[in-house]
């Protein structure tokens, strides 16, 4: 098979305003917010004495972060994608990169509980308007997994020596499945602690 045109010849323009990326994302947030995750997270998570205002607006930097990550992107600087082209006509208080960065760093192991906790909130929120999460009269199936990742550096809050023998970042993961849906992921915890302990 060959190519039956020279590249110096094809062209290729998007000129109607109205063309955005990533138009999933409108029906996706416009969601997230009949479930909460703004109000949740102001609500829940509080970070107080950050540094050059990282702690505040924690509702807004949230929903960039995830935004960001519904596009697609696996990076701080990919973040930039949401004020892309109209993008920010879409979505209001879409935070840059670098703040959200500040934001990311001044989150310690106590917020971690905190989002946790906006987490299962959103979760049941989620339940109500979908049916990701299965109907009580279905049987269901639990998977709790755990896994340590480890970590290299005696500061990183809530890592510690577990039953691997090595410093790491101990998280748990459930999810639920039933004969109608596809596995969900319910709930997650970043805990400390050795095999065994809840």
């Amino acid at each position: 098979m060959k190519v039956s045109y020279s590249p110096a010849t094809l062209f290729t323009a998007f000129d109607d305003p109205d063309l955005i990326a990533h138009a999933g994302l409108v029906p996706t947030i416009r969601l997230a917010e009949r479930c909460g995750p703004p109000w949740v997270v102001a609500e829940k998570v509080e970070l107080t004495g950050a540094g050059n205002g990282a702690g505040t607006a924690a509702d807004a930097k949230t929903l960039s972060i995830v935004g960001g990550m519904i596009a697609g992107t696996d990076s701080i600087e990919d973040l930039e994608v949401l004020r892309h082209g109209d993008l920010s006509r879409l979505f209001g208080g879409v935070r840059a990169p670098s703040t959200l960065s500040s934001f990311l760093r001044a989150i310690t192991w106590g917020h971690v509980r905190q989002l946790e906790s906006a987490v299962r909130a959103f979760t049941c929120a989620l339940a109500a308007h979908t049916g990701l999460v299965p109907r009580r009269d279905e049987v269901v199936f639990v998977d709790i997994d755990s896994k340590v990742k480890q970590v290299y550096g005696p500061a990183k809050q809530g890592a510690s020596f577990g039953y691997t023998e090595q410093r790491g970042l101990h998280f748990q993961i459930v999810s639920v499945k039933t004969a109608t849906c596809a596995p969900v992921i319910v709930a997650t915890r970043l805990r400390k602690g050795s095999a065994g302990l809840a």
